[in-house]
């Protein structure tokens, strides 16, 4: 089974930049649909990028024309570009895998399989 693990989480100032990494190992990488989920203290998790196993991607309102979902089949690893960031992303980010023979893209924290650990960013005005 693919055992994600993120990386890449830190501290940066409104309107700076962060890449987080999100590592598959131990299944068919390519054969899983992967989700970024975030969760600030006090408020569910919710999704914010989603990609399929054929690149097809989804963003949540907050994130769209500043997040960027990519995967890299080669190196089982699913990215989470974020530009302009804002005090509002901060959370802990979380990377999800779900198995899936026939493709698409999955936006509810139910439908993921594999969790990873997650990652703090924190955002400062």
């Amino acid at each position: 089974q693919v055992q994600p693990v993120e990386s890449g989480g830190g501290l940066v100032q409104a309107g700076g930049s962060l890449r987080l990494s999100c590592a598959a190992s131990g299944g068919t990488f390519s054969r899983h649909a992967m989700g970024w989920f975030r969760q600030a203290p006090g408020k569910e998790r919710e999704a914010v990028a989603a990609i399929s196993n054929s690149g097809a991607t989804y963003y949540a309102d907050s994130a769209k024309g500043r997040f960027t979902i990519s995967r890299d089949n080669a190196k089982i690893t699913a990215y989470l570009q974020m530009n302009s960031l804002k005090p509002e992303d901060t959370a802990v980010y979380y990377c999800a895998a779900k198995e899936t023979v026939y493709g698409g893209i999955f936006l509810l924290r139910a439908q993921y399989e594999y969790w990873g650990q997650g990652t703090q960013v924190t955002v400062s005005s």
